[in-house]
């Protein structure tokens, strides 16, 4: 395992977020999810990012039983604000963001979180910034180790950077979606401030597993929100819908050529932009997480490879992708 810096932390640049076995991703059996986080620190993971959301508080639970007793070498992230009216003020008020933390804190059984984020507030709220004033009071208090914001479009992570104690950002970045590396990813890297690169498969279309007939279970967003019905739509098939992104990743099957598949490939590619932290791809039992890791050995993409997969984002990709980016 390598790590890469975050703050005067050191993470694993493959981590693991925890959305999927909260839940909205299907069934998940609470000891396949155990066993996943177990064989993720075995490998030398030791970073994960949650949120208070995600199966109502589901995963962070699951954290704290599988971390009990490295609560000091492995590190986590969750979020707030989805819990409420996030375009309500009032969420981002002192009181409310003390009992979302409270809340979390309790569910993790920790006294401090090592990266508290804002959970995809709307641009208003980034623009106003009363929230960073919170999160700088909490973070003297000692109950937050660093705070960032995980945002759903370029523009809101261009003014997170002007807020001087943002020291992460997490973005949607993917072969699928590469706007970030434009701008973004450049300025981010030049202030020091981390990225975590989140639905590095792109909701699994990047795995190359699915087939069109291929059907999700109704708790899974991905039977729920292709088209943006319940939340940002870039959030799910990164905002291309399933067929379109069927057909894509059927074009992209070439990445997987002497890296073992395109799960691999995928992963190597972020891994691939050094202003990444780390990406964080799902998971729902060990054998997900033991092939993600394998992306850590496999090539990685030479120059050629890497213009050829941004003329295919900027002339096959970027003109379906809906919703905010």
């Amino acid at each position: 395992m390598k790590y890469r810096p975050l703050g005067e932390l050191q993470v694993s640049e493959l981590s693991f977020g925890t959305w999927a076995i909260g839940g909205a991703w299907g069934r998940v059996d609470e000891r396949d999810a155990l066993d996943g986080l177990a064989a993720a620190m075995d490998a030398g993971v030791n970073f994960f990012d949650t949120a208070d959301v995600y199966g109502d508080g589901r995963s962070e639970e699951l954290l704290a039983k599988a971390t009990r007793g490295r609560e000091h070498e492995i590190y986590i992230a969750t979020k707030f604000c989805r819990a409420g009216d996030i375009h309500d003020p009032a969420t981002y008020s002192e009181p409310s963001v003390r009992r979302f933390l409270e809340g979390s804190l309790r569910r993790l059984r920790r006294d401090c979180v090592d990266l508290y984020q804002i959970h995809c507030p709307p641009t208003e709220i980034l623009r106003d910034g009363a929230v960073f004033e919170v999160l700088d009071k909490l973070q003297a208090e000692g109950k937050i180790r660093y705070y960032g914001v995980s945002v759903e479009t370029v523009e809101e992570g261009l003014l997170c950077l002007r807020v001087p104690g943002v020291r992460a950002l997490q973005v949607i970045f993917n072969v699928f979606r590469q706007k970030p590396a434009e701008e973004l990813l450049p300025k981010a890297k030049a202030q020091g401030v981390g990225i975590l690169a989140r639905l590095p498969l792109a909701s699994g279309l990047l795995t190359g597993k699915f087939k069109p007939d291929h059907r999700f279970d109704p708790d899974d967003h991905r039977s729920f929100n292709e088209h943006g019905e319940q939340f940002n739509v870039g959030e799910t098939f990164a905002g291309l819908g399933f067929a379109k992104g069927l057909e894509l990743a059927e074009k992209l099957r070439w990445i997987g050529e002497g890296r073992g598949n395109m799960t691999r490939a995928a992963l190597r590619f972020i891994l691939d932009h050094d202003e990444v932290t780390c990406a964080i791809p799902g998971f729902k039992n060990r054998r997900q997480v033991e092939d993600n890791l394998v992306a850590l050995d496999v090539p990685p993409f030479s120059p050629d490879e890497r213009t050829k997969l941004r003329l295919f984002y900027e002339s096959e990709v970027l003109p379906h992708i809906r919703g905010a980016y």
